[in-house]
């Protein structure tokens, strides 16, 4: 175990204490299965601070805040339609904050909403379904040949553009089927 970060912080307070007993970092290498140099560098750091808690975490810190990433959720639901640098715009224009669209998409990520496919159905009433009911049991006993001259034209959708112009929605996982949410009942649900 040569990783610094890897110390939980149990064997943190036995170096601790074994440093503080005046065991030497040679002897403390062997009992923990350690290099030199991260045994030295906990000594140092307790040296000049007198304990080796771990530090805060090191790194870039967030483009936004809590409260601007409830905004962007929230923005989102009310326009589900928004894509991530319209999103993007909206987050500059209300709170100063500049930030890309794969940012915007990361943190709409965090809070579970994801671009996806609008799911276009039309609904069955009750004379659809007796219809198409109908049309089945008329035709259940057709032959081969008779299906064969028949052409099924929304089997597939075919684009010679390489954009395909679909429309896409931030909506939650498992919600693809449910009526979308007005924005009197987003605001609501979101507690605003």
């Amino acid at each position: 175990m040569s990783n610094h970060q890897r110390l939980d912080d149990g064997m943190r307070r036995r170096i601790e204490g074994r440093l503080e007993a005046g065991q030497s970092q040679v002897q403390i290498c062997r009992e923990f299965n350690l290099t030199p140099s991260v045994v030295c560098n906990l000594w140092k750091q307790f040296q000049d601070t007198g304990s080796i808690k771990r530090k805060p975490g090191q790194g870039r810190p967030r483009a936004t805040s809590a409260t601007e990433d409830r905004y962007l959720s929230i923005i989102a639901k009310r326009n589900r339609g928004a894509t991530a640098s319209q999103l993007s715009r909206d987050l500059y224009a209300a709170t100063g904050t500049r930030v890309s669209r794969v940012t915007v998409s990361k943190r709409l990520h965090e809070t579970g909403l994801f671009a996806r496919r609008l799911a276009v159905c039309v609904p069955l009433t009750s004379t659809n379904r007796r219809v198409r009911l109908a049309w089945c049991r008329e035709h259940r006993d057709w032959s081969m040949d008779q299906w064969a001259t028949v052409l099924f034209t929304d089997e597939s959708r075919f684009s010679l553009n390489t954009d395909s112009r679909r429309t896409f929605i931030w909506r939650e996982p498992g919600t693809r089927d449910l009526p979308p949410m007005s924005a009197k009942s987003t605001i609501m649900a979101e507690g605003v």
